[in-house]
């Protein structure tokens, strides 16, 4: 519970601090435009995308520890049709990664023996992806290699 405290400040805290043509959270205050405050919503996609990376998070620890994996959370095939923040993203690029990333982390629970590798590979994956659509996770998504 305490991560996703912390996981969601940092959401909202990135949200708010996004600079577009028209901000994305303004204040009340703000006298000159007359704008209400508006939360930053997190696309389907991100949402899942977080969710994704908090459960890697936790896999690599017990794949570090030699723990039982457990099973593969069905949810992640959502990527397949989660709506994202800007559905142009949705190419064949994108369906290709997703395809890789998710054979990746399927091969994680049916051949674990082989589960750092396979892991990684899912870890590949998004970063090639996120190289070419948004580059801004690039560096917390490193952090989940196993080495």
């Amino acid at each position: 519970m305490k991560k996703f405290l912390v996981l969601f400040s940092i959401v909202l805290l990135i949200g708010c601090n996004k600079k577009s043509e028209k901000s994305q959270c303004t204040s009340e205050s703000n006298t000159k435009t007359d704008k209400k405050f508006e939360m930053y919503q997190m696309s389907e996609m991100a949402a899942l995308m977080e969710s994704m990376y908090v459960e890697n998070e936790h896999l690599k620890e017990r794949i570090k520890k030699g723990d039982t994996i457990g099973k593969f959370p069905s949810h992640f095939l959502q990527i397949h049709k989660a709506v994202m923040t800007d559905e142009t993203d949705n190419d064949a690029f994108f369906k290709e990664q997703a395809a890789l990333f998710i054979k990746a982390q399927e091969l994680i629970y049916e051949d674990p023996k082989n589960a750092k590798q396979h892991f990684n590979d899912g870890v590949n994956a998004c970063v090639r992806c996120h190289e070419v659509k948004c580059g801004g996770p690039l560096p917390k998504i490193k952090k989940l290699y196993i080495k």
